[in-house]
């Protein structure tokens, strides 16, 4: 399902159930997995056909305009279906959620270019965008090793 809402947001492979609006001017994000891929299990990459459950988590991403913006991913749980597969159980993951992370990928690209690109400071682009200082340094580390190891032309 794709709603202009969901081209709004810009996170491929999910798409906007609702959204609620914080008296402050905050939103929740309501998301549901619309990627058909993300029943592939990471191990073997076979298609799942039984779900085991659900699960929702809070992934972090940019705020909106300069109020926070909650995201709630209710994805599901599934079996993997192939029996040489060490893998049985795993949860929907799309390539800016990978599964297990907490950020969008994103806003890991943005703190890491706040630094490369923009001149900021890791404490500041932490401060500004209420991240850990690893969690920045890291973003910076990974942004950093793409003009490294980008071909001299």
């Amino acid at each position: 399902m794709v709603s202009d809402t969901t081209l709004l947001l810009d996170l491929d492979g999910a798409s906007v159930i609702r959204v609620e609006r914080y008296e402050d001017g905050g939103r929740r994000v309501h998301l549901a997995t619309a990627d058909a891929s993300a029943r592939a299990c990471p191990a073997c990459e076979v298609f799942a056909s039984r779900v085991k459950g659900s699960a929702t988590t809070q992934p972090r991403d940019l705020p909106y305009s300069e109020r926070e913006l909650e995201l709630l991913w209710h994805k599901r749980r599934w079996f993997c279906r192939e029996p040489a597969c060490p893998s049985k159980p795993f949860t929907e993951q799309i390539p800016q959620i990978p599964a297990g992370k907490r950020l969008t990928g994103r806003l890991r690209s943005v703190a890491g270019r706040r630094i490369r690109d923009a001149g900021s400071t890791v404490v500041q682009a932490a401060r500004d965008l209420h991240l850990s200082w690893p969690t920045v340094m890291n973003a910076f580390k990974a942004a950093a090793r793409q003009v490294v190891e980008a071909p001299l032309s």
